[in-house]
């Protein structure tokens, strides 16, 4: 039944023009000969099946009847009949077997009905003891699709296929091994996060200045998205740390913008006239340690491994810092209720 699944599974794959190297782990079945013994006929010749596996072994592949020690290495000793005696499958009625209890040797044809020539399963796979076979295939390497989207065109069709009761189809491959590999990440990023929301409450002594910095962490969604749609990438495992790093520098980037409107204000400077310097003032430092960072993943671009941490970053960071400048102050002034002033009517006390 897991060969038929299989067969049916195989088939959609090869509907497939990307999927290649399409194969599965229980490799080719295997011919088997089975010999009918008749129980009661080699009773009375006092013949046992062991007998018959020794004497059909010693016909075809040979019997290990000890071993032969040359120093340290010990080489099997295997008895076969001589070439010209060994039978093969077409004379196996003409074989002859020893019978203790008539002392004499009698056809095998005597304690054996028939051969039966069957096939046979040489390798069942378990895993977590139950019967499983295993169905693999690559992307092809001269397509622009990845794993993962071959992965998204190929699920939705394997699991509509209708199995048997008891059987079930599970996914592996690079999906579990990212699975595997995201498991502990998303155990531990409430953690992270909530100790980073405790640490800017700190900072700032106040519930609204955090809460108006971490608002601009979802704006970095947008240049990833965009960068990811534009280069081809999934969003893998690498491109999710490379969001957690990209998380930490929009933070930095709200800090340091919301310090300075901290500092203007503790000067007297009005409200939103210290909003909107702070805002001008923080653009060349802020854009400047965005270009750095960008510039640094622009050789990571070209390495498989890293490109998509590299794109999360990159544009990640590139439109959220200018969105930043934007919503930090805008938010800001919301937060704290703030009025807008023409700049005709900025002034310092």
């Amino acid at each position: 039944m897991l060969r038929q699944i299989a067969s049916q599974a195989m088939a959609v794959f090869r509907d497939d023009p990307v999927a290649t190297n399409i194969r599965h782990d229980w490799r080719e079945r295997s011919k088997l000969i089975r010999p009918e013994f008749l129980e009661a006929q080699a009773r009375r010749a006092g013949i046992s099946k062991q007998d018959l596996d020794a004497m059909l072994q010693l016909n075809f592949s040979g019997k290990n009847i000890g071993l032969y020690r040359d120093g340290t290495t010990l080489l099997p000793i295997i008895a076969r009949t001589p070439d010209s005696e060994r039978l093969n499958i077409d004379n196996l009625p003409d074989l002859t077997i020893w019978s203790p209890r008539y002392n004499s040797w009698i056809p095998v044809d005597q304690i054996v009905g028939r051969f039966d020539v069957i096939w046979e399963d040489s390798l069942i796979v378990r895993r977590d003891r139950k019967r499983t076979l295993t169905l693999m295939t690559d992307p092809d390497l001269f397509a622009d699709d990845t794993a993962a989207a071959l992965l998204s065109r190929l699920k939705p069709k394997i699991e509509a296929l209708e199995l048997p009761t008891g059987y079930s189809v599970a996914w592996g491959g690079e999906d579990e091994s990212s699975r595997d590999a995201q498991a502990p990440i998303f155990k531990a990023m409430p953690l992270g996060f909530l100790a980073m929301f405790l640490i800017t409450l700190v900072l700032f002594n106040s519930v609204r200045k955090p809460l108006v910095i971490w608002a601009t962490v979802p704006l970095a969604i947008t240049g990833v998205t965009l960068g990811l749609l534009a280069l081809n990438l999934p969003f893998g495992f690498m491109a999710m740390l490379g969001f957690l790093s990209l998380s930490g520098m929009l933070l930095k980037n709200g800090i340091v913008l919301l310090d300075q409107i901290n500092l203007e204000l503790d000067a007297g400077t009005d409200p939103y006239v210290a909003v909107f310097d702070s805002a001008v003032s923080r653009v060349r430092p802020v854009c400047m340690a965005a270009v750095t960072t960008i510039l640094g993943m622009i050789p990571l671009l070209f390495d498989d491994f890293f490109a998509s941490m590299a794109v999360v970053i990159s544009f990640g960071l590139g439109v959220a810092t200018v969105l930043t400048l934007i919503i930090v102050p805008v938010l800001y002034t919301l937060a704290y209720r703030i009025k807008y002033q023409p700049q005709s009517e900025h002034s310092k006390p």
